[in-house]
């Protein structure tokens, strides 16, 4: 009688193949990497379970499966061996102890050799050769504002982590799979020749990433159980996210991109038309969005290569974005728009002809939407208000930094110039205050009527920035108000706004020279405060 190896020589076909098998235990031995006998299936996630099991026992596969998972396949009328048969041993622990057992993990670990097959023969052990599995559903639990503490640990899967390891780390000759997005095409590879070596590496890999976002999302709950001191930024950082867009290119044509959303976290958008979101795109949302709900009265944010062009709040939305946009009409080509309320008609209208690549609301009107669908490209967002993310990422030269956002806003506000702010420049003033900490520093910004007039964003030097904001400004810089996102060094930055005409400035104080700076704000005329907070935004 030939061996497998010999009959996959022969080019048969797998079902046929498994049922000679089956027949001739005589020469079931570990088989070709290609040909699989025995599945064992264990499945939190059920997902097109009946379906697998009935195409894999139709191409003549043993079919082993653990709890409910046996269950459900026993409830669909296809034979199932029990995890316990294999073990003869029941499960115990409530269910926690099913399949970690040397007559599970020993089939599944032994490799395509002759001491592992012959130490498999004197045991009564059979080969593993596909194993299926997902885990228990702990980031959903853990998400429930009501689950307590025993009910999350009870969702840290053991035996199904287990079981991905050991199928994963014996790719050569195992087949893993855990996410039911693959069954289709592993069951069309089956019915042919099986996943080739590279295809169950890939399929490996995706299980030990798997695992590995699952232990990130154990340990990031578990270290708020906890209450660690440095939860947040603990020694060792673990993050784990999901791709959920390829994109076409990064920042530049020449560079790849992708969009990966942190695991556990629901999206922070919903695209309700246009064109797919680039690399930009979704930074300068990000931007955007941030610097609009500042507010708790209607704004209007016009973000341009991720500085605020244009920003404004007012009564109404219509009259907020109308200020904005004469902020800078010539940037806010091309820019992104989010405002925090509802769009309706009106403010469609009011935006008009210009070009727009991406506009973010928490909601629109039917009668908006139904106007923007003229605009094909215009990419509409409704913001889910889902939580953030708590910690702010940048890759550098070996390694990564981290840093908890800039919730702040004010540390202590006082005035330190000889003359108090009128009741409108304070109002102006932290207005401003609100609006430069989104500006890229140094950060200059000049404001009016709570309205941005001249942003000067990303300069070396910080007279530069305010010379930059006059530029903008133009003749609307007199009588306008200057917030500036760290301290002034020395005076010529406040004298180049008392030039331009401003009459009151907001900063956070702490230079060497402030005493300098104050007198030159008295000597000038202008009011002065101090927050005791810098904003800087690299």
């Amino acid at each position: 009688m030939p061996n497998a190896k010999q009959f996959w020589g022969y080019g048969q076909d797998n079902a046929i193949m498994h049922r000679i098998l089956r027949y001739h235990p005589e020469i079931h031995t570990i088989t070709s990497p290609n040909v699989i006998m025995r599945a064992l299936l264990s499945l939190s996630d059920k997902t097109g379970l009946e379906d697998l099991a009935r195409q894999l026992d139709e191409l003549g596969y043993e079919l082993i499966a653990s709890g409910g998972t046996a269950r459900a396949i026993a409830a669909a009328g296809l034979p199932v061996t029990p995890v316990s048969d294999l073990t003869r041993f029941p499960e115990i622990l409530g269910g926690r102890v099913k399949t970690l057992h040397p007559a599970i993990h020993g089939p599944i670990l032994a490799r395509d050799q002759e001491d592992d097959r012959a130490e498999l023969t004197r045991l009564g052990f059979e080969p593993i050769d596909l194993v299926i599995c997902n885990l228990y559903p702990f980031q959903q639990r853990v998400a429930r504002p009501d689950v307590s503490e025993a009910e999350a640990v009870e969702q840290i899967d053991i035996g199904g982590v287990t079981l991905l390891r050991a199928a994963a780390k014996n790719y050569e000759r195992v087949v893993v799979l855990v996410d039911p997005e693959d069954y289709g095409w592993v069951l069309e590879a089956l019915k042919a020749s099986g996943p080739d070596l590279a295809q169950r590496r890939r399929l490996a890999l995706k299980a030990f990433r798997h695992t590995a976002a699952y232990d990130a999302a154990i340990s990031g709950w578990l270290a708020r159980q906890a209450d660690e001191e440095d939860a947040l930024l603990p020694e060792t950082l673990i993050l784990a996210a999901e791709r959920v867009q390829a994109l076409r290119y990064g920042e530049n044509p020449h560079q790849r991109a992708a969009f990966y959303r942190w695991q556990g976290f629901e999206p922070a958008f919903e695209q309700l038309q246009g064109k797919a979101l680039s690399y930009n795109n979704l930074g300068d949302l990000h931007g955007a969005w941030g610097a609009v709900n500042e507010f708790e009265t209607p704004a209007v944010a016009i973000i341009k290569h991720a500085n605020p062009c244009g920003l404004a709040t007012d009564d109404d939305l219509v009259t907020a974005y109308q200020k904005a946009l004469a902020s800078d009409p010539i940037s806010a080509f091309g820019s992104i728009i989010a405002v925090n309320r509802p769009v309706d008609l009106p403010l469609v209208e009011a935006i008009g002809k210009l070009f727009v690549e991406v506009l973010a609301a928490p909601e629109f009107t039917p009668e908006a939407m139904a106007r923007l669908a003229r605009k094909k490209n215009l990419r509409v967002m409704r913001a889910t208000g889902a939580s953030p993310f708590p910690l702010e990422l940048h890759t550098v030269t070996g390694g990564l930094l981290a840093q908890t956002p800039d919730g702040h806003l004010i540390a202590d506000l006082r005035v330190v110039s000889q003359r108090q702010p009128t009741d409108e420049e304070r109002a102006d003033l932290l207005f401003a205050w609100r609006v430069v900490k989104w500006v890229k520093s140094n950060a200059i910004l000049f404001a009016r009527d709570r309205a941005t007039v001249g942003v000067g964003a990303g300069q070396m030097s910080r007279v530069d920035a305010v010379k930059l904001a006059g530029m903008k400004a133009g003749d609307r810089a007199r009588g306008a108000v200057m917030a500036s996102d760290a301290f002034f060094p020395f005076p010529d930055g406040i004298e180049e706004a008392a030039r331009l005409g401003v009459t009151a400035v907001i900063q956070p104080g702490g230079s060497i020279r402030d005493e300098e700076v104050i007198a030159a704000a008295d000597r000038l005329g202008l009011a002065m405060i101090f927050t005791g907070m810098r904003h800087f935004r690299h």
